[in-house]
């Protein structure tokens, strides 16, 4: 289930990326560039940890969400892929 949401995610980001239009979210950090997607990342970050350390259940799944998706972005605007992440992941498991 979550790796079908990840990649339909990524076909959304992808779909959005490269349709210049003034509405798409995605198009528009991508248009600013790395600067200002890392500032979003660093951003969500940060509100996720303070809704962890409110232990609001609630707000740490809103920040969480928030954060996989501009984390996605990110990869997106470094040629890169949640399956990348997913195989660095798989290697470390092996070498426990």
């Amino acid at each position: 289930m979550t790796e079908d949401i990840i990649k339909r995610l990524t076909k959304i980001i992808d779909e959005r990326s490269s349709t210049a239009s003034s509405n798409s979210y995605v198009f528009s950090l991508l248009k600013d560039g790395k600067v200002k997607i890392a500032n979003k990342l660093g951003e969500e970050a940060v509100e996720t940890v303070t809704a962890y350390l409110a232990q609001q259940d609630s707000e740490i799944i809103e920040e969480s969400a928030d954060l996989i998706f501009h984390l996605l972005v990110l990869l997106k605007s470094s040629n890169l892929s949640f399956d990348d992440v997913l195989n660095a992941l798989e290697t470390r498991m092996k070498n426990d």
